[in-house]
């Protein structure tokens, strides 16, 4: 990894947004490839997911990075777009019906963003019928839920549910998320996968699209 790389990468571990913005536009005007860009903004937002995990990171300073990251994804997109780059995959997501909660949601968006995925965001208290009208526009793909409430939480089965109805059921891999969302609620509703944290749901995509 070149200088203008490492610093790129240190800014997003450390959540210095202004500093990754420049540093990414300053790469850009020096033509390092797009490419090499992103897999270091990639490789920053998994060490801050792995200091997580430890105990060494918490909420707030995930939040921050993934902030710089998304300033330098914003800045960085218009080129990959030139690359024709492909996504690996698609996910739609948001928070279920009567849940206004979306920290954690947005994080989980602007890590798959960072990891390759696009990523269709529905915001905060979505309807079942708007999960199902995305997947009729997007086909196959991956649907992320989530519910901070255990009011709300069984507003994710509503959600299977619909998709079942509706025929998209096959079409689709479930994964759900949120402080009071456990794996026993996960299999018990007909989820395809859990996540605990943001970081974790980027790796159960992988998995899932990787079957």
């Amino acid at each position: 990894m070149n200088a203008s790389l490492n610093e790129i990468n240190q800014g997003i571990i450390e959540g210095d947004l202004n500093t990754v913005s420049t540093l990414v536009e300053k790469a850009l005007q020096e033509k390092v490839e797009p490419h090499a860009i992103l897999d270091a903004m990639t490789s920053a937002m998994s060490e801050v997911g792995r200091l997580f995990e430890t105990g060494e990171y918490f909420v707030p300073e995930m939040l921050v990075s993934a902030r710089a990251m998304q300033n330098g994804l914003d800045i960085l997109q218009p080129a990959l777009t030139l690359k024709d780059t492909q996504p690996k995959g698609k996910v739609i997501l948001g928070t279920v019906k009567g849940d206004l909660h979306d920290i954690g949601k947005n994080l989980v968006a602007i890590l798959l963003k960072g990891a390759g995925y696009k990523v269709i965001d529905l915001g905060s208290d979505v309807a079942p019928e708007a999960f199902v009208e995305k997947v009729k526009e997007n086909g196959k793909c991956v649907v992320a839920l989530s519910a901070l409430l255990t009011t709300t939480m069984i507003n994710m089965k509503t959600v299977i549910d619909a998709l079942s109805t509706s025929g998209l059921r096959k079409d689709v891999k479930i994964i759900v998320g949120g402080a009071p969302v456990t794996q026993e609620f996960s299999a018990q509703i007909g989820a395809d996968g859990y996540a605990s944290d943001a970081n974790k749901a980027v790796r159960l995509v992988d998995q899932l699209l990787a079957q």
